[in-house]
This record gives C-alpha cells, structure tokens and sequence, in this order.
C-alpha cells in the first residue's frame, strides 16, 4: 500500500470588516480587506511591486516610531508593529501581498494588505491571534494618522529614489565602459556617415566618446528629476489638510525615513499638489525616456556596425554569447542589442502611459497612483538590468576588425572633401564622380582629372588630419594644431577693407 505525506492546510477564518464578514484562507496573514480585493480585482498577473510594499512597510515602521513618540500608541504596541513592520521591509512574508495592481486608483487596498498584515504579525508577537482575536487593529492603530492618499504617493517617491540608485550604478559603468572604448580605439580611423551614407572621416574613438556623452546628458537628467521626487505626500491624510493626525505627524515621519534610507526626503511644501498630482515621476520616468532614446541610438549603431559578418558592415566584431540559429549553424546574432533596443521600447511606451495617467487626477486625487508607479519602477528595473548586461556582454568584448575597416577607408571617398579649400567644390565633385563611376580610389580619380598634384594630394589629405582638424589626435582635447600655429603667424591673411 502506498501512503502519502499530505499537510492539511489551516482551516478558513472568518474576518470582518466595515462591510461585514468574509471568510479568509487560514493561513493568510492578510485580512477582510486584502480578501475582497483579490475577489472583486482578479486582473491580470501583475502585482503590486515588492518596491511598493516594502516602502509601504518602512512608512508603517516610522508611523508607529513616531506616534509612539507623539503619545498615540503605547510601547509594546508600538514595539511589535515596527517588528512587523522591519521584517516586511526586509522582504520576508512576499506571499502574503498578492493585489493586482490593477485595482484601486489609490492604491488604498495594498495600503491596507499592508496594514493588516502588520496587524497580524503584531498580535500573534503580543500573544493574540488573528482576525477577531488580534490585539493590533490594522486601521486604529497601524494606520493611524494616515490614510491611503498620502501613504501611497509617499510609497510610490520612495520605491523611485530607492530604486533610481542601482540604475544610476548601472548607468555609470556602461559610461565607464564607453569611455574605455573610446581610448582603446581613438586612433582607429572609420568612415562617417551621415543618411546612412559616406560622409567624412573620423575615429572609433570619437563615435564611443560620443555615445558616453549622450548618456552623461541622461545622467544629469535623472540627477536633476531626483530632488522633486524627495518630496513626500506624508501628512496630508485623506484631501491634504492633514485632518485626523498630528500636526507634526508628517515633518517627523519624513525626518526618520530620511535617516534610515539615506536620503533627503522632506515633506512636501504643498500637500494638495502631492497627492492630486504626480509632475515629480512624470518628470524622473522624462529623464529614464531620455536615457531609453539615447540607448537605442547606441543600440542600433552598434547593431550596424557589427552586421554581416561577411555582406554587412561588419566593422565591429561583437561577442559571440549563443548560438544565433536554430536552423543556421554557426549563426551569432547581436541578442544584446535586439534586448536592449526591447526595453527601451518598453520604457517609451511606459512613458506614455505615465503621462496620460497623470493627466487624470480630478480635484484633490489623482486615481492613477497604481499605474504611474508600477510602469515607473518597472522602467527603471529594465534599465538597470538591459545596461549591466549590454555592458558586461556586448559593450566591454566589442572589438574593431581593423583590416576591414581601413579597406573600407581606403576604398572610400572621404578625403574629397579635403580638396575643396584648394580646387573648389565642382572640381572636387568631378573627380568623386569619376572615382565612383569608375571604380577608382580618390587619388587617382584626382591626377586623371588634373588640376591636382601626385604632392598636392598627399599634402592635402590626410584623413586623420580631417577627423580631428582642431584637436589632438589622441586624446581628442580641443587644440589648435602647432602647423596652423605657425601658418596663421608666418602668413596672415588681409580681410575685408585692409582687415587681417
């Protein structure tokens, strides 16, 4: 005969609530409220982030400190729900916060699973039990002097600063990695182009200078969107008058999450603003737009250059993570731009959506708090995690095929534009026509024509002089060369009515 191991689980309780009784798994550590939102809000698989609940749970943990200080609640009390409270933060119990995000405008049931849970736990550590038999009210006291409109913005710019911190570290090695790049190749010379055509010359080096650049313009973007997000709703209760609490309540609130989370969250100078309103995160989630636009820029360049490897450009060799194809042996594909380049479609398209929510809050509310904070968080965790392993497998074993790319330089007509201060622009548009309709290289286009010396053109082109004619060729610092130094004080030239 066979026997099997089975654990019965804990028969359901019954909990009540303002609209009357309910019955709750057994186990459950949540109450009457989380039970009815998982009912009446069965949408989708999204939930609630656990960046939300945590920094819903470190409120929970400084209201109680602070109305314990204030005389509201007494010290044992008080004692337990900031142990609740600390260990929800810390990330134990995950289960027991199953909302949708797709519920409430306010967010006041994943307030509220908060609440309960930190009830629950409170009272078995005090010795009572759950539901009707706890010891810890959810709303009376681990609730007391807030309500949901201002506990869930203050969630909300809380998760985003917390949150912001390791993208921010992502953001800076990728830049770090860039700027690397640009050193190891910034002597490699290239064809530019511009209309996704030959242009004129300059370096690899130059090209990863400049994609570290347009991220440092991202960087001082989210720098500069942080400060508001420091802001919090805290204090302001159920419209912003911050009726039902203390006067004091939300400054010292503000002040301990401050300290413990190390950072300079301050308490909003207008509360009705705070919580009908949320111009803070559309502005941070406008700068992780900005990094998004300029990452794929990045992305789709490197996607290019790296085509072929044999009927592309295939001027970069990028590294080989997996194999490519299912069906093509020895196919490689350039996956970590292709998932990069996904997520910054994600994070744009988030973008929108965080802005027409935040268009719809009505009088003293807005009723897009879930949206604006899931989207917003889920933007900056994709970012974090799409530059850590663009950097770390693509970016940082990114290598130039130098023997195709000086061919391509070499083959190309790029130094033409070099004949022009000396022959003028027809002549030098005549000679890159018959070098192009002929199959020639650029110097011998020049002498068939005429009008350009075998010494003339050697003088005149010189590629690495056209990819940085202002500055040093290594370091790509600004400055002017000692030639055209010299030449400017040997021989100046007269101007206009005897000017020089």
């Amino acid at each position: 005969m066979l026997h099997h191991d089975m654990t019965v689980p804990p028969a359901p309780r019954t909990e009540t609530d303002s609209f009357g009784p309910i019955e709750v798994p057994g186990g459950a550590l949540w109450g009457a409220q989380t039970e009815r939102s998982l009912r009446f809000f069965a949408i989708g698989e999204q939930r609630m982030p656990s960046a939300i609940v945590h920094a819903l749970a470190q409120i929970k943990r400084a209201a109680a400190e602070v109305n314990f200080d204030l005389g509201q609640l007494e010290a044992t009390k008080a004692a337990a729900m900031v142990t609740a409270a600390t260990r929800i933060a810390a990330g134990e119990f995950e289960s027991q916060f199953p909302l949708s995000m797709w519920q409430t405008g306010s967010g006041t049931q994943s307030n509220m699973n908060v609440n309960e849970v930190v009830a629950n736990l409170a009272s078995l550590a005090l010795g009572g039990g759950l539901g009707a038999d706890r010891r810890v009210h959810p709303n009376d006291d681990v609730n007391l002097g807030q309500s949901s409109n201002d506990v869930f913005p203050t969630a909300m710019h809380i998760a985003a600063v917390l949150c912001a911190r390791p993208l921010l570290a992502s953001l800076a090695s990728l830049r770090t990695a860039l700027r690397a790049k640009a050193q190891q190749f910034s002597r490699v010379l290239k064809v530019g182009r511009t209309h996704l055509q030959d242009a004129a010359p300059l370096t690899f080096g130059q090209e990863f200078g400049a994609y570290e650049a347009q991220l440092g313009l991202a960087e001082a973007a989210i720098e500069r969107a942080l400060p508001d997000v420091h802001a919090l709703a805290i204090g302001g209760t159920a419209v912003g008058t911050g009726l039902n609490t203390h006067p004091e309540f939300g400054a010292r609130v503000a002040r301990v999450l401050a300290a413990r989370l190390d950072a300079p969250f301050v308490v909003a100078d207008n509360l009705f603003a705070a919580m009908a309103g949320h111009e803070a995160l559309v502005g941070l989630h406008g700068a992780l737009r900005t990094l998004a636009i300029a990452l794929n820029k990045i992305a789709n360049d490197i996607r290019l250059m790296g085509s072929g490897p044999r009927a592309g450009l295939g001027e970069l060799r990028l590294p080989a993570n997996e194999p490519g194809s299912s069906m093509m042996p020895g196919k490689v594909n350039p996956t970590q731009v292709e998932a990069l380049t996904m997520v910054c479609a994600q994070v744009m398209g988030h973008d929108v959506a965080i802005g027409i929510a935040a268009s719809q809050g009505q009088f003293e509310l807005n009723v897009y708090k879930p949206l604006i904070a899931c989207d917003l968080l889920d933007s900056l965790r994709l970012l974090t995690d799409a530059m850590t392993s663009f950097r770390a497998h693509c970016i940082e074993g990114i290598e130039v095929d130098a023997e195709r790319v000086q061919a391509m330089v070499e083959h190309s007509l790029i130094g033409v534009t070099a004949l022009v201060p000396h022959i003028g622009y027809d002549h030098a548009a005549k000679i890159a026509r018959q070098a192009h309709a002929q199959d020639l290289d650029l110097r011998q286009a020049a002498l068939d024509i005429g009008g350009v010396s075998l010494a003339d053109y050697d003088a005149w082109v010189d590629l690495h002089g056209m990819s940085a004619p202002d500055r040093d060729k290594g370091t790509g610092t600004s400055v002017v060369s000692a030639a055209r130094t010299e030449a400017m004080t040997a021989a100046p030239t007269a101007g206009p009515a005897g000017l020089t």
